[in-house]
């Protein structure tokens, strides 16, 4: 960020800036644009009026005249008040609900990214990344539109003030005046225009300069917030409590906080502020009072000479002032450009990430006797930025309508082989083949639907009961209750007074219920049911459970998938009793595959070694 900065491609990026807070909040910059018109005329209509009533107080006193100065300002300044307070409020309320709003663009882009791009930790770092420029000051997308406000206010205010102003230099000084009449010269005006225009563009340089520091300051500002957000609330948050008091880790956290922060009155941002920020900004201040000075002397002496009457100094100072004012403000913006550049353009990275994966044409059959066969063709994967195979040379078939465990220890592979054969990733070498056509062919959200599965890491939302297992606001409320049933949650659903309305968890409702994990997993496993997919897949949704009752739920549901392909994986083999065929899993190959009775017979086989060694969970 410290680069030179081209100020062509900083206007460009804040206009695409514009556009994209404009796809979420349309009604937001029509509503801004006639806030800052209004605000920016509001001093010179308030001027303009004043000026006149004095100058009729000085010169002729005419009463019919004063009053309708004085009826006009109050309607035209009661007016232009009214209006902007009106304008105002409605900004504001669309600028709060754009801070919430432009998270439809991350949370659109998230939703449309390949899942091995949404899955890397560098894309997650740089979302809060993002996120964090915002935080501390403000950086990013959401100053776009304080840059707006500030060039349209700057530009409608120094246009206003030129109108009013044009006058001051325009009236000459009456050659009785001695040598003020110096003033009347084309060349005395050009100087004192030039002083005047050129002093405030070297005011708001140095502002501008000012507001380059934070730049500067960029990397350590993110980390220090980074670090705020982190233990500054690590003492509030519940799932926390019980670990920070039984461990003593009150006083790890509380080292944070007896450091110099980056905040801190000692930290890093608070002595550039007292050195050349500080410094910079000050000098962009003390620049512009001093022109202030400058347009009081000219316009008093130009008024003392008798080009204008008194009143008139008024409307010419305020007009002047004003002007200067707007063109220092416009010019400390090309610092606000420069600086916020960078922080959009790590935005835009982010949201510019390419897809990669190709999403096939053609499209999944659709076969009433769901006979589908699966083969895993010499497929190797392994992960991105990783140098280790989580998958190597796999090579394997099943059926729709087979049971199917896949066991192994952790680490040997089953959750990636689903991953895969779910499309969530590609192998770089192998295919993976549905009726002996490659899966990148099948369109992608098409192929997707022919699986319904439970992660061992699943998530509920804090939404009604019902929601939650049919993925929407609006569903079929007999098949939602039926596959609770069968997902063993019928007696717990009995108890509940609200049914299916019941709001799960008590973060967004007071009367939410909280679920056990293990009631959590069959609202899981209800939910897959829902989907009513020829492929369900079970990874390890039941190791909130006891083994007992993990078999228990296996046995039934076996009997409730059907028709459909049941894969189950888990580190408990009680669950592979009752499956056709079982995969094991080693260090990320197929070493063996057969049925429970002929693998537990191998007594040199991966599977005997496991089986062994759980044997006495499952004992009578």
């Amino acid at each position: 960020m410290k680069e030179k900065v081209n100020m062509r491609h900083a206007v460009a990026i804040h206009l695409r800036g514009i556009k994209e807070l404009h796809k979420v909040s349309p009604k937001f910059f029509p509503v801004l644009t006639l806030h800052c018109i209004v605000n920016a005329v509001t001093p010179y209509i308030t001027v303009f009026f004043s000026a006149q009533i004095l100058k009729e107080l000085a010169s002729l006193r005419r009463d019919d005249i004063l009053w309708k100065w004085v009826v006009a300002s109050v309607l035209g300044v009661g007016i232009v008040t009214i209006l902007k307070a009106v304008l105002w409020r409605r900004y504001q309320t669309l600028l709060n609900d754009l801070w919430g709003r432009k998270e439809i663009l991350f949370i659109h882009k998230m939703f449309s990214l390949d899942f091995s791009e949404m899955d890397k930790q560098s894309n997650h770092d740089h979302r809060i990344q993002i996120r964090q420029n915002e935080s501390w000051s403000g950086w990013g997308l959401m100053k776009v539109q304080e840059v707006y406000e500030h060039l349209v206010t700057g530009v409608i205010g120094m246009l206003s003030g030129i109108v009013l102003t044009i006058s001051l230099f325009a009236s000459p000084v009456p050659d009785t005046a001695g040598w003020l009449t110096v003033m009347n010269h084309p060349l005395f005006i050009l100087i004192m225009g030039i002083l005047m225009v050129g002093v405030s563009i070297l005011a708001g340089k140095f502002t501008a300069a000012s507001t380059k520091c934070w730049s500067e300051f960029a990397e350590e500002a993110a980390f220090g917030n980074r670090l705020f957000e982190h233990f500054g609330f690590a003492g509030t948050q519940k799932e926390r409590s019980i670990d920070i008091r039984m461990n003593d880790q009150q006083r790890l956290i509380s080292t944070y906080w007896a450091k110099d922060v980056s905040f801190g009155v000692m930290g890093p941002f608070n002595k550039m502020a007292q050195g050349k920020m500080g410094i910079y900004a000050s000098l962009g201040v003390c620049i512009t009072t001093i022109i202030t000075g400058f347009i009081y002397v000219f316009t008093c002496l130009k008024a003392w000479g008798g080009a204008f009457d008194v009143g008139s100094i008024t409307q010419y100072v305020g007009a002047a002032t004003a002007m200067v004012d707007n063109i220092f403000a416009l010019t400390g913006l090309i610092g606000v450009l420069e600086a916020n550049t960078g922080y959009l353009e790590k935005t835009f990275e982010f949201l510019d990430i390419p897809n990669t994966m190709y999403q096939g044409s053609l499209t999944t059959e659709k076969r009433s006797d769901r006979r589908y066969e699966v083969e895993f063709r010499d497929v190797s994967f392994q992960y991105p930025g990783s140098g280790i195979w989580a998958l190597r040379h796999v090579n394997m078939k099943f059926k729709v309508g087979k049971r199917l465990a896949i066991v192994g220890e952790n680490g040997s592979g089953k959750t990636t082989f689903i991953k895969l054969l779910c499309r969530l990733y590609d192998p770089q070498e192998g295919q993976i083949l549905l009726n002996g056509i490659d899966i990148r062919k099948y369109r992608y959200d098409d192929y997707m639907n022919i699986f319904s599965v439970v992660f061992q890491d699943f998530q509920l939302i804090c939404q009604p009961l019902g929601a939650n297992v049919a993925g929407s606001m609006h569903y079929d409320r007999n098949r939602v209750q039926k596959a609770l049933v069968d997902a063993g949650f019928g007696e717990r659903l009995a108890s509940m007074e609200k049914g299916l309305d019941t709001m799960l968890y008590k973060k967004l409702s007071e009367d939410g219920v909280e679920v056990s994990g293990g009631e959590a997993q069959k609202i899981a496993i209800a939910r897959a049911l829902y989907k009513d997919a020829p492929f369900i897949i079970l990874d390890e949704p039941t190791a909130a459970l006891d083994p007992i009752a993990e078999a228990e739920i296996y046995g039934k549901f076996d009997k409730i998938a059907g028709d459909k392909t049941a894969i189950y994986i888990s580190h408990r083999l009680s669950s592979c009793k009752f499956c056709d065929e079982i995969v094991v899993f080693h260090e990320g190959k197929v070493t063996q595959q057969g049925t429970h009775t002929s693998l537990v017979a191998d007594t040199k086989g991966k599977y005997f070694q496991l089986w062994n060694a759980q044997a006495q969970y499952y004992t009578e």
